[in-house]
């Protein structure tokens, strides 16, 4: 194989596949980048047998061939070669040589027969999204993807599509981030992508609205995202019924502006540590959010206007998935539902019902 590829292509494909690529695992060709040249391209790809990432790049190809290099070494390589121009050449022992400007590289290859093929999908469903969308409700709602793995369904992210409308969801215990999108798509779906992948896809998504192509199989899921290929495995296994937690009612609304409110958890959160954890504790009522904290290093407290109807109530949270559910509404208003002090607290967005965040409350101790 020999083949010359510029540098700032190759700097940005390898960046994106290296997040594919295993950092411990028994099997040495998974801790590397499969590069296939054939006329005209290189393609790169990345497995760690639970997500893939495909790309190809233009490329000088004057030998086709394939190879495995570790992935962490061509990295630094590549990033730090002096010249634009970057020749690789692997010989049939697998012996690459990367040569820029006078620099020069001899390392070990891995044959390409090691490399473990990617899944192939069999009666995939295709549905499409533009990019920014996606990014949008991936990001408001991973994170309350659950991190433990006593659910293991929980680690990832529901999208259900009936009706026309799609409904992202993910629930960890604590909380719940519901975000929902109306889709060209006629019949039923549903399936769970691990909080993982959905974290690596907004990193390869731009904010555009060019379409992102999702073909879903039976046991996994494929994104083309520009001259990006993602595809990963699916979860299995049986997820909440999101709808039956959500409340239908409440007993007390309250309007009020995002950024004064995170603003104002931070400020009383200033008294949290790891080490000294207490609840946040809120006081709606008489048009106002008294917010209050204390722990072994003091008290602090603090207050905003609100519009308000409905019942006067005291309720506690933790201040991160407090601040998690505030920070990730990405509006200027927002209305909050509460039914008493220990029933969860929905946030949505002060007008229809693109988002619903559910928090649930921590039980407050009389000081």
């Amino acid at each position: 194989m020999k083949l010359t590829v510029n540098k700032t292509d190759m700097n940005e494909a390898v960046s994106n596949i290296q997040r594919a690529v295993s950092s411990k695992t028994s099997i040495p060709a998974l801790e590397g980048i499969l590069l296939s040249a054939a006329e005209g391209q290189l393609e790169l790809s990345g497995y760690d047998l639970e997500l893939g990432i495909t790309t190809v790049i233009p490329a000088k190809v004057q030998e086709p061939g394939r190879s495995v290099l570790s992935a962490r070494l061509l990295s630094d390589i590549v990033r730090r070669t002096p010249s634009d121009a970057i020749e690789i050449t692997v010989d049939p022992k697998n012996m690459a040589a990367i040569e820029s400007g006078a620099s020069h590289f001899s390392i070990i290859g891995i044959p390409a027969e090691e490399f473990p093929e990617l899944p192939k999908l069999s009666d995939s469903v295709q549905i499409s999204l533009p990019a920014n969308v996606l990014k949008s409700i991936i990001r408001q709602t991973v994170y309350a993807v659950a991190e433990s793995d006593a659910k293991p369904i929980h680690q990832g992210s529901l999208f259900a599509i009936e009706n026309n409308m799609l409904d992202v969801v993910a629930v960890d215990g604590y909380r719940l981030a519901k975000r929902s999108e109306a889709i060209a798509f006629e019949g039923k779906l549903s399936f769970v992508v691990p909080g993982k992948t959905l974290n690596e896809l907004t990193k390869l998504l731009k904010d555009s609205d060019d379409p992102v192509e999702i073909s879903a199989g039976q046991r996994h899921i494929l994104f083309k995202i520009a001259n990006y290929t993602v595809i990963s495995s699916l979860l299995e296994g049986e997820f909440l019924n999101y709808k039956a937690t959500i409340p239908t009612t409440s007993k007390t609304t309250v309007t009020l502006r995002a950024r004064d409110a995170i603003e104002s958890v931070e400020r009383v959160s200033l008294l949290i540590t790891d080490r000294l954890k207490s609840p946040v504790r809120c006081i709606f009522g008489d048009h106002e959010m008294k917010l209050l904290c204390t722990t072994s290093m003091g008290r602090a407290s603090d207050q905003l206007p609100v519009e308000m109807e409905g019942d006067e109530v005291e309720i506690g949270f933790n201040n991160r998935y407090l601040l998690d559910a505030l920070r990730n509404t990405e509006c200027d208003e927002i209305r909050v539902g509460l039914s008493g002090p220990l029933s969860p607290m929905t946030v949505q967005p002060k007008e229809g019902d693109s988002f619903l965040f559910l928090v649930l409350p921590v039980r407050l101790k009389n000081d």
